[in-house]
């Protein structure tokens, strides 16, 4: 099963975001998407997840074209997102915030709860399970709406900028989960990161954006050696050496 952007572009007016971008990702493994604030990244995000449509191109979820597809659509046919911003229910508990996913995917309530309290058991965070979403720190917010997404098995996540903010102790705790989430559950991840070393540490294979366009893919070998990349993305007195530190 894959997910591929076909020469994705969005226009505003005269302003292009994407400009003939192309992704593709398979399940059971992470690809990553870097690039600097502006480049387009959850533009692309947006698209691939029915909150935006593009100008041009296609999106195609194991070969169909779901361009025309609303967000809740896409959720159904196997492909999550998280939020640079949690987006919890606040007046809610943590376990209510995921069993409501559950109702919205055509679940019981009842069978929605389990999958939920599986889901938290399995990221070993059950122990938030009747905390409030609104009181929770940072850190155990990001988990909370990874688990979230999670629900009823995705065949792909998008995760975007889900390290923001965190200490290299927590990113360091969120790889390994990234990496159970594509091993363990067989699911494709998409990680979008401004934390470089992040990513490279956990792709098979890394898109690098700038001004809406591709301007590398490859291996960490292939970005690591870029010029184009470190100048773009991280300035041009960057080395290889200490770009994957960034």
């Amino acid at each position: 099963m894959s997910l591929e952007l076909s020469s994705i572009s969005v226009a505003f007016g005269g302003f292009k975001a994407l400009d003939d971008v192309t992704i593709s990702l398979n399940k059971a493994e992470i690809v990553g998407l870097i690039g600097p604030n502006g480049a387009g990244k959850t533009t692309c995000v947006n698209v691939i997840t029915g909150f935006q449509d593009p100008t041009s191109g296609t999106v195609l979820l194991d070969g169909q074209n779901i361009n025309t597809k609303a967000p809740f659509d896409i959720r159904r046919r196997g492909l999550a997102r998280t939020f640079q911003a949690g987006r919890l229910f606040t007046g809610l508990d943590v376990l209510d915030n995921l069993a409501v996913t559950g109702v919205g995917l055509g679940h019981s309530r009842h069978r929605s709860e389990e999958e939920a309290l599986r889901l938290l058991t399995w990221m070993g965070a059950e122990h938030l399970a009747e905390l409030p979403a609104a009181g929770l720190p940072y850190t155990d917010e990001r988990r909370v709406g990874i688990a979230r997404a999670l629900m009823f098995a995705p065949d792909f996540l998008l995760l975007d900028e889900p390290a923001a903010g965190m200490s290299e102790t927590e990113a360091d705790d969120l790889a390994q989960i990234i990496k159970r989430i594509a091993e363990e559950l067989a699911c494709g991840v998409l990680l979008i990161e401004h934390n470089v070393g992040l990513v490279l540490s956990l792709s098979k294979h890394v898109y690098v954006l700038d001004a809406g366009k591709i301007i590398e893919e490859g291996d960490k070998a292939a970005i690591l050696g870029s010029t184009a990349v470190r100048e773009a993305y991280l300035g041009a007195e960057h080395t290889p050496e200490n770009m994957g530190d960034a």
